[in-house]
């Protein structure tokens, strides 16, 4: 579902939170654009490009934990807030932002 608001920002509406286990990210395709939404255990949402630019291994399959997630095929490492490459010479991560609703749905902003 998309939602306009009065400012002109388009906002995608991804369904509930539910439909992601704490500790774990899935990747979800908007406007064409593959994005991995991460749920940390502490609560927190994250949004980034789903594929590491290292080999585009799929991020949501990566571990997540202390606000980073570590790429599933050469543990490459990225701060989930910032997109920053940690401990590697890759290239950092496109980072969106994204909110919970006050009913637990999943709000992603692409601008």
């Amino acid at each position: 579902m998309v939602i306009m608001l009065p400012d002109e920002k388009v906002i995608y509406n991804l369904g509930s939170i539910d439909r992601i286990p704490a500790g774990e990210g899935r990747t979800f395709l908007v406007e064409n654009t593959a994005i991995a939404i991460f749920h940390a255990r502490d609560g927190k949402l994250y949004a980034t490009q789903a594929s590491c630019p290292h080999k585009g291994g799929p991020l949501s399959d990566g571990l997540v934990g202390s606000g980073k997630v570590i790429c599933p095929l050469h543990a490459y490492t990225f701060d989930l807030s910032t997109g920053t490459a940690l401990n590697n010479a890759c290239s950092g991560l496109m980072t969106y932002a994204v909110t919970r609703s006050d009913n637990g749905e999943i709000l992603l902003n692409l601008e």
